[in-house]
């Protein structure tokens, strides 16, 4: 039994065990510590398991904004920490990469809001033998008119979205798991740094 969070975009939470699954979401994207808790206790009271059936823990990793990113990650780390088990990383571009690839033939480019007037891309291929979204590109970070409209000489197809379904984290989780690929390492994908910053000092006062 699978739990996963992201807080990349709004708040998902998901639950994914043999036979069912279970998914919450908020599209706040300012209120992510206020949701999470309420979400994560929605969907293990849906599944209808304890949180000591749970054997991983799936963490969106981004890209995504500073503050509300590291929501996520945070509790997902302590949940895993707590419970004893592993926690796994899923760049959360993939699982948006997963109803983009359903929808559209050849290259797709998933762009979600990066806020300061930028954005954050990534360029998948198509599914691989494993059912996995093929990322060839990114996650990077652009201006609007920097986004690539081709890669490698052919036209690439622009997705825009503005959530991620953590119960798609579950499933590209499971797959990799099945296949026995590794993840990747738990590394929070903000692309730049904090709005917030360290002060030089306490600043000299004219008399």
């Amino acid at each position: 039994m699978l739990l996963a969070i992201d807080t990349s975009a709004g708040t998902s939470v998901a639950a994914q065990w043999p036979g069912g699954a279970a998914e919450a979401a908020s599209a706040s994207t300012m209120a992510h510590a206020e949701v999470i808790g309420e979400l994560i206790a929605e969907v293990v009271a849906a599944s209808g398991h304890s949180v000591t059936e749970i054997t991983g823990v799936v963490a969106g990793t981004g890209p995504g904004p500073f503050t509300g990113l590291r929501v996520g990650l945070a509790a997902a780390s302590a949940f895993a920490v707590g419970r004893g088990v592993p926690l796994l990383s899923v760049v959360s571009h993939d699982a948006i990469a997963f109803d983009a690839l359903e929808e559209v033939d050849g290259l797709v480019m998933v762009v979600t809001d990066a806020r300061r007037k930028e954005l954050y891309w990534s360029i998948y291929r198509g599914f691989d033998a494993n059912g996995l979204p093929e990322r060839v590109a990114g996650p990077a970070l652009a201006k609007p008119d920097e986004l690539p409209s081709e890669w490698e000489g052919a036209t690439v197809t622009r997705w825009d979205a503005t959530e991620v379904s953590a119960g798609l984290l579950t499933m590209i989780a499971h797959r990799k798991l099945e296949a026995g690929i590794p993840f990747e390492p738990f590394e929070p994908l903000y692309l730049r740094s904090p709005d917030v910053t360290l002060s030089n000092g306490p600043k000299r006062v004219v008399q």
